[in-house]
């Protein structure tokens, strides 16, 4: 159910000669700190035809004061608030994208403390729009890492081996903060459901194209600033701290449950993947339970591939612990 919509008439977008029209689906959580500057790089796309949505997960400080403010500014329906599931920050995302009441040709999935760059949807939306329209496509891309002050960190690794299904099963790798896809990629999301049990959006968002036969295209160039905090280290995928974190997690046995939870909800899915994947998973899912060397080949077999020559010997480790 919507909060408030804001119809405040304005001329600050008479210029907007676009066409296709994007939805940009944030999530909010008690986002005071640095809401208003991510809305402010909001507002300074160079790409016009846009509307925010925002589902906000019961915050209890100014969050919902200031998104107030900015819709007021922007007028002419510009931006909406609903209530999300309070569940976490997947089934928040996932809730939005699902959203009967949210019609447009793109969707762009935002949080609430980053910086976008001004040509971050007119980039992404000069690739998608090269894509026939019936054709899951999804927009990643690398990321400028800033501190909670906003001083540069560092950069997320640069990828350049090909997103595909087969690196999807075993990595993630963009942050849905990057991500921009079209309408037959919602149509995917849409159909898996809101309640689907998966680790990340965003990773599940890169399985189900690349599964389904979409297409998938990483941008070496970042176009937004990525803010780092403690709860958003292995999102940042980057430094010694994080890979470490990663590499106890494998120990722990997390990176097991979440190719659990994948596999599953990929299985629900299976009438949606290309053959040559349902072969994959297949394998995949097969080699998981078998002895050590048939597990090891039951992997070599189904092509999984990490980006980095450090992510595939922790693919090995993990095979050999039968911890994947």
């Amino acid at each position: 159910m919507s909060i408030f919509m804001l119809n405040t008439p304005s001329s600050l977008w008479s210029n907007d000669l676009c066409t296709a029209k994007v939805a940009i689906l944030m999530c909010s959580y008690n986002g005071e700190s640095f809401l208003s500057e991510q809305l402010e790089s909001i507002e300074r796309q160079s790409y016009r035809n846009w509307t925010l949505m925002v589902s906000d997960d019961g915050s209890q400080d100014r969050t919902l004061t200031i998104l107030q403010a900015y819709g007021d500014r922007w007028g002419s329906g510009r931006l909406s608030v609903a209530m999300g599931p309070k569940r976490g920050f997947v089934a928040n995302f996932l809730s939005l994208t699902c959203r009967t009441d949210i019609e447009a040709d793109f969707f762009a999935w935002s949080d609430q403390d980053d910086i976008w760059g001004e040509d971050k949807l007119q980039v992404a939306l000069d690739w998608l729009q090269t894509i026939p329209a019936q054709v899951p496509a999804l927009y990643c891309g690398r990321t400028q890492l800033v501190s909670d002050s906003g001083a540069t960190v560092g950069y997320s690794p640069c990828f350049s081996l090909p997103p595909r299904f087969a690196n999807a099963l075993v990595q993630s790798i963009a942050g849905g903060n990057t991500m921009v896809f079209n309408q037959a990629a919602r149509v995917l999301i849409r159909e898996a459901g809101a309640g689907v049990k998966i680790p990340s959006h965003d990773w599940w968002a890169y399985l189900l194209v690349t599964g389904a036969g979409g297409v998938v295209y990483y941008d070496p160039e970042p176009k937004m600033q990525y803010r780092q905090h403690d709860e958003n280290l292995i999102g940042s995928n980057s430094g010694w701290a994080a890979s470490l974190v990663r590499l106890r997690m494998v120990f722990q046995g997390r990176f097991y449950e979440w190719s659990e939870q994948n596999i599953h909800a990929l299985e629900a899915m299976q009438h949606r993947l290309c053959e040559e994947h349902q072969v994959t998973l297949a394998r995949f899912k097969g080699a998981r339970g078998q002895t050590l060397f048939r597990r090891v080949l039951g992997i070599r077999l189904a092509g999984l591939y990490r980006q980095t020559f450090l992510g595939n010997l922790g693919l090995i480790l993990a095979t050999l612990l039968k911890k994947i």
